[in-house]
């Protein structure tokens, strides 16, 4: 970090900054994520900006032997690292078994470090971080998209006297893949009819939303009065 500075080298350095957070922002905003272009570039300029004032600090005289105030500079950016830490905290959002915003808080964190790096004047470090970070929210995404993970969901049906039995539901269910976590009984002998609530387990790609096809097939067979299926967050 040189310690005296020009206004060519803040131009470059508030440039580099700007490109790389409105790149990761867009990323971001195009899947409907609450830190979009707006929110990462600010928050990558706020950290550039941060730097870039310890970087002109640098020169300033250090303390008197009379006195005892240190001038400690680095503490500035280690205070925006770690303000930045309250906003991505903001962006997680947990319901029930449901966790999301984590990677948006990762982004909120990761941009604000490009920040400094570009403050800093670090350019080639902060590239390489920001192409590197491009490369994980756009490459993995697909890659993300096609693995298979774990998808829950209840499933409620009823049947009369010649409809299946509850031995028959978990064969069909086992043959498709679809596991049974838990399962609940009622049996009603006025109306000749059983109940059962289930909660199931599969697995599916990460952004698959189908019903699955056991549960079609299941509705058509002879005597099932009422079927009803529920996804639910994982």
């Amino acid at each position: 970090m040189p310690t005296n500075l020009v206004w060519s080298e803040i131009a470059i350095r508030l440039l580099c900054t700007i490109v790389a957070g409105g790149l990761i922002g867009y990323n971001r905003g195009e899947h409907g994520r609450p830190a979009g272009l707006r929110t990462t570039m600010l928050v990558a300029l706020a950290a550039c900006l941060a730097m870039i004032q310890v970087n002109l600090l640098l020169p300033t005289a250090g303390r008197p032997a009379n006195s005892f105030v240190m001038n400690d500079l680095m503490r500035l950016p280690l205070g925006i690292l770690s303000g930045m830490g309250f906003i991505g905290a903001g962006a997680i959002v947990r319901r029930d078994n449901f966790v999301g915003g984590i990677t948006t808080a990762a982004t909120i964190w990761f941009v604000t470090v490009i920040g400094l790096c570009f403050g800093g004047g670090q350019i080639a470090l902060g590239a390489v971080g920001s192409a590197i970070g491009i490369g994980i929210l756009t490459v993995l995404k697909a890659v993300e998209d096609r693995m298979k993970q774990d998808h829950v969901g209840k499933l409620s049906l009823v049947v009369d006297s010649s409809g299946p039995e509850e031995n028959e539901i978990r064969a069909s269910l086992a043959g498709a893949g679809v596991k049974i976590s838990s399962c609940a009984f009622a049996q009603s002998p006025q109306a000749q009819s059983t109940e059962l609530n289930c909660d199931l387990q599969w697995r599916a790609a990460a952004d698959d939303n189908h019903v699955p096809d056991v549960i079609h097939t299941l509705a058509q067979r002879p005597g099932v009065l009422r079927i009803a299926w529920t996804p639910q967050a994982k």
